[in-house]
């Protein structure tokens, strides 16, 4: 097992890498007591069956180690970047270097596109497609903490030896069946930096309310903000500073004074005092005095939706039977709340679109419209042209 401590050993790897068809990549990380997560290791490997093309990069013992070989090597388009859920792994890259690793290809999304079901496990594509089984046991162990074990970077690096097996397994079976299309519109979103960067202003979106006021949400929304704000800039997790039960509490409670923060049931003793509860009683004065006109309006939509839940179940039994008839998962195609809206009459939606369209949204509109039917043909489901 080889690990890269230095910038010039990172570049080296990072040629080599680059005259590959693809790089697989993994990281390992903490944010338990952070607000953006603490990159602890990297995992890199090409085609190939020696020793030098897997390697682990420590950012913690080279912590003098500059990434931006990395970085050169993720703009790199003439590789593909292959990661599995790459959504967390993408983030910390985001973040720490500005970058979005490009061409991108997820394993977990592209097996949801051949059919291996709801956000399928890396454990499980090793088992079914690399005939390989994993040590699981350092998989919550602190990867902060150095030196690390055999055992834990034997773990790290099977997180990339094994994904070329399975990254070139899915490659074949989307290039066999015309999906690959398929696959990149669904890596649209993950290659969006909005995708990984929280706007204090539109925290607030986040919190889970049971009052739709405009003037409460306009209390929750300065509240989000001063907290989302404050965890930016300390580096702290933002339920370190008040979970959104004490947020909502404080937004019908309304609190002037440091006094008044004493007597919330819900507030971390922390936040009583200092900084935060200075930032608490402030967001709080400027929701009081927020314009009408500027106060954030809540989504009724759903609330004026007049769903016909027969419908909406003839889609469920049309997505499912088109699921199946594809070897995709449902859950890819549309959701639930989707399904409703479709029966609602709505019709902006991504599974109205793109290929969903294609292999569902084409066929569910003409089931509302009235065009089509659905009827048994022995343990099938099959559409009837009315």
């Amino acid at each position: 097992m080889r690990t890269i401590t230095t910038t010039e050993e990172l570049k080296s790897f990072c040629e080599a890498a680059a005259r590959a068809p693809y790089v697989t990549v993994d990281t390992e990380f903490l944010r338990e007591r952070t607000y953006y997560p603490l990159l602890c290791l990297v995992q890199l490997a090409y085609p190939g069956d020696g020793e030098t093309d897997a390697v682990l990069v420590d950012p913690i013992e080279g912590s003098e180690m500059d990434l931006a070989p990395l970085y050169d090597l993720f703009r790199d388009h003439g590789v593909v970047k292959v990661f599995h859920a790459a959504r967390q792994d993408l983030e910390i890259f985001c973040i720490e270097g500005d970058v979005i690793p490009e061409p991108l290809f997820d394993t977990q999304v592209a097996a949801m596109v051949c059919g291996f079901g709801e956000q399928v496990g890396y454990e499980t594509l090793v088992r079914k497609i690399a005939k390989q089984s994993l040590d699981k046991s350092s998989r919550f162990t602190d990867w902060s903490r150095r030196p690390l074990s055999d055992a834990q970077q034997r773990y790290a690096l099977a997180d990339v030896t094994h994904l070329r097996v399975i990254y070139e397994e899915l490659k074949a079976q989307l290039d066999k069946s015309g999906r690959t299309k398929w696959l990149a519109e669904e890596m649209a979103v993950l290659k969006d930096p909005g995708t990984y960067r929280v706007d204090p202003d539109n925290a607030w979106q986040r919190v889970r309310t049971r009052t739709n006021s405009a003037k409460f949400l306009g209390m929750v929304r300065e509240l989000a903000k001063f907290r989302e704000a404050y965890a930016q800039r300390k580096n702290v997790p933002r339920n370190r500073v008040f979970k959104d039960d004490a947020l909502v509490e404080l937004a019908s409670t309304k609190p002037a004074t440091v006094q008044d923060l004493g007597r919330s049931r819900l507030l971390l003793r922390e936040a009583r005092k200092g900084e935060i509860a200075e930032g608490i009683l402030a967001a709080v004065a400027a929701g009081k005095e927020a314009d009408t006109a500027d106060l954030p309006q809540p989504d009724r939509s759903r609330e004026k939706m007049t769903v016909n839940p027969a419908l909406a179940d003839l889609l469920r039994v049309l997505l499912k039977a088109k699921a199946e008839g594809e070897g995709v998962a449902q859950k890819l195609i549309a959701t639930a709340s989707e399904l409703d809206e479709i029966a609602a009459g709505h019709r902006d939606l991504p599974a109205l679109k793109g290929w969903r369209k294609e292999v569902f949204g084409a066929d569910a509109l003409k089931l509302v419209n009235g065009e089509i039917a659905l009827a048994a043909k022995g343990s099938d489901v099959i559409l009837i042209e009315l």
